[in-house]
């Protein structure tokens, strides 16, 4: 539902939610269905078989996942299922983007229970609200009427939620239309999650030299990074009134970005470092969170604090730093920077360099890393033009 400017304001209507065509009427919530309650039960009551009840965490991307189920012994007629065609709502999390969310219950997830924090909302025209329920309207209507302190939705006030509402035959085909890009999403998710399984799985063995591409035969061969790695250190002339892009990396592998850019009167500390292409950047403080990655053009010249590490390849016959990017993606690099780092608790523990550079890594000759880089390369590159197409289907269907 998005504000928009009416010029011609003939066939329409003007109400306190906006101009509508004059046909549609404004309702509420209430005026088409029912809500109904979840179970609140406590751990104890938990066990490994018993009732499935659906939570926060089985609503994803609009749709019911059963990956994180929760089983609870205890007597099932005493406690509302859901119906085929019931709309499953998160009304209390303790994040506040969850609230909202909801998910269509079909035939498969019917007569399962669901929590205290969740609600179901029954109405004949589901079809419709589930799209409705998909709107930057709606959202913005539920975080309005969310608890100061307690993140939850009112069930009276949900109840009370007023919208626009066509007639019987209008609602059927707007449902039927926009069911369309639901059913290219779906699709294109499920292609998305497919594509990434396979692109871990590459990791995996093609990282590892468990599975080779066709004409590579030589062996491998075990270095310790302090044999491939030099660290490099290029200090900022400071200047008070130049601009300086600064840059950081993202925990999870997650890359580059840029962070700010700040004249150096606005910077306390006065110690910044030249970033290059080519070069790979540790966090000194993030790196048990997999913040690493490699320069790339469009960061070549921005600037770093003190607290990464700047490394490039001694010698370029033996490493290519976009295999190393890859590499350190993987469960064993993150291993290495953990036993490389000392402390009582993750968050407080420091990186150690000098002990990392005792850490090895079995590499394959240089032309088999150019290749493995290229295979994993364009697999990331079909992931992200799956998102796009994804994105831009999103965006058709909330105009």
């Amino acid at each position: 539902m998005k504000n928009v400017i009416i010029e011609n304001t003939k066939g329409f209507k003007e109400t306190k939610l906006g101009w509508i065509p004059e046909d549609w009427d404004i309702i509420k919530l209430e005026d088409i269905g029912h809500t109904v309650i979840g179970l609140t039960y406590n751990p104890q009551m938990v066990s490994e078989e018993g009732m499935l009840v659906l939570r926060s965490s089985n609503v994803q991307d609009r749709a019911l996942k059963f990956e994180d189920n929760v089983y609870v012994d205890v007597n099932e007629n005493k406690f509302n299922k859901t119906k085929t065609g019931d709309i499953l709502i998160c009304v209390r999390n303790g994040s506040r983007n969850l609230i909202g969310k909801n998910a269509i219950i079909d035939e498969a997830s019917a007569g399962t229970a669901f929590g205290a924090f969740m609600l179901v909302f029954r109405s004949s025209d589901y079809k419709f609200l589930y799209q409705l329920f998909d709107t930057a309207y709606y959202g913005r209507e539920i975080h309005r009427n969310l608890g100061a302190t307690i993140n939850s939705i009112n069930t009276k006030n949900l109840k009370q939620f007023r919208f626009p509402f066509p007639k019987k035959k209008e609602r059927m085909l707007i449902s039927t239309c926009l069911s369309t890009w639901d059913t290219a999403l779906t699709n294109l998710n499920s292609l998305i999650k497919a594509k990434q399984k396979l692109k871990k799985g590459l990791m995996q063995q093609l990282l590892s030299g468990k599975k080779r591409l066709p004409g590579f035969e030589q062996e491998w061969e075990t270095w310790s990074f302090e044999e491939l790695f030099k660290k490099v250190s290029r200090p900022v002339n400071w200047n008070d009134e130049e601009t300086y892009d600064l840059i950081s990396v993202r925990r999870r592998s997650g890359g580059l970005f840029h962070r700010d850019s700040l004249k150096g009167s606005q910077i306390l500390t006065k110690k910044l470092y030249i970033a290059k292409k080519g070069d790979f950047l540790i966090s000194k403080m993030q790196i048990l969170h997999g913040a690493s990655g490699l320069v790339n053009d469009k960061f070549d010249g921005m600037k770093i604090s003190g607290s990464y590490i700047a490394v490039v390849p001694k010698n370029d016959t033996l490493l290519n730093m976009k295999f190393m990017e890859w590499y350190s993606k993987t469960p064993k690099f993150y291993h290495q920077t953990f036993r490389s780092s000392y402390g009582v608790h993750i968050e407080k523990m420091t990186f150690n360099y000098k002990l990392f550079e005792k850490e090895e890594i079995i590499l394959p000759p240089l032309k088999e890393q150019n290749a493995i880089t290229k295979v994993l390369n364009t697999s990331d590159k079909e992931i992200e033009l799956l998102t796009n197409q994804r994105n831009q289907l999103q965006l058709q269907k909330k105009d």
